[in-house]
């Protein structure tokens, strides 16, 4: 009988480690909100937006004036962003994925560390084209 106990006592605590492992794979949906400093124009943030997403393996897609969706597959995992758009902000905005853990504003935190990348290497790249002097 007290191996019985120790048996269900082991596999309650497995079961409970199993299930903070999961919750710390998730944190709350990134929505990135970057103000634009520099003087560009909507064409050239569309521009930067497009390469920078294009560098990190984004499937970049213009869905009409001021809006890209864009689309990242990693192995078994897939999500998709809208950026919205102007010469003097833009956001990345969650639409949609497949086995990120998403659920109630959480997601699995690649998704942060991927539109993090995407949000630097966009930033990187408006800096390069104000401090290039126009022709």
């Amino acid at each position: 009988m007290m191996k019985l106990k120790q048996m269900i006592a082991g596999v309650i605590c497995i079961v409970a480690l199993a299930g903070c492992s999961a919750l710390e794979r998730t944190e709350p949906v990134r929505t990135p909100q970057t103000i634009i400093t520099q003087h560009v124009t909507a064409e050239q943030v569309k521009s930067a937006i497009i390469n920078a997403g294009q560098g990190r393996d984004w499937i970049m897609s213009e869905a009409g004036p001021g809006v890209i969706n864009a689309v990242q597959n990693i192995r078994k995992h897939s999500v998709t962003v809208r950026i919205n758009y102007s010469e003097r902000n833009y956001s990345i905005n969650y639409v949609s994925s497949v086995n990120l853990l998403a659920s109630d504003g959480e997601i699995h935190r690649s998704y942060n560390h991927w539109v993090n990348n995407l949000d630097k290497d966009i930033q990187k790249r408006l800096a390069i084209v104000a401090a290039t002097p126009a022709k």
